[in-house]
This record gives C-alpha cells, sequence and structure tokens, in this order.
C-alpha cells in the first residue's frame, strides 16, 4: 500500500466534510449523519479549510500567523477607539 501524506490525508477529510455539509441528513446502511445546522456549517467550514491546506494555500507559517495576530490587534484597538469616541460624543 502507499503511505498517506499529509497533503491526500487533508484532501480526503475535506471531501469527507463538504460531502457531510453539502448532503446533511442521510442514511447510508447502518451509518446515519444528521449534522444539523451548526454540524452543516462546521463540516463546511473544516472541509474548506482542510482543502486549502491540501492545496498549500492555507499554509501559515509562525511569521504569518505574529503578523496576522499583530494586525488584528490593531484593528481591534482602532475599533475600541471609535466605539468609545461615539459613546461618549452621544
Amino acid at each position: 500500500m502507499t503511505d498517506l501524506t499529509p497533503n491526500s490525508t487533508f484532501l480526503i477529510a475535506g471531501i469527507v466534510f463538504i460531502t457531510i455539509a453539502v448532503i446533511g441528513q442521510s442514511k447510508l446502511g447502518f451509518i446515519e449523519i444528521n449534522p444539523g445546522c451548526f454540524g452543516r456549517f462546521l463540516a463546511l467550514f473544516i472541509g474548506i479549510s482542510s482543502l486549502l491546506y491540501a492545496l498549500g494555500l492555507l499554509n501559515l507559517s509562525a511569521e504569518t500567523l505574529d503578523l496576522l495576530i499583530t494586525s488584528l490587534t490593531e484593528q481591534i484597538k482602532q475599533s475600541i477607539g471609535s466605539i468609545n469616541e461615539l459613546i461618549q460624543g452621544s
């Protein structure tokens, strides 16, 4: 048998999760799948993330993650400042 690489594993997982999100409630022999609305949304999110990771589009390094955290922190600080100004101005 061939070895499963991380890319093929994420590709298979992404396809399975997107299939669950699209089909929703189904019964396949002895297996019953009933994810509900939140479960379908979560399966869609996990499936898309897995496929993007398998294709190499979601390759987050430590530097990229630090840059993303710094950017989000700055955006939150600016938003809080704007909200405070709006509240004090009223």
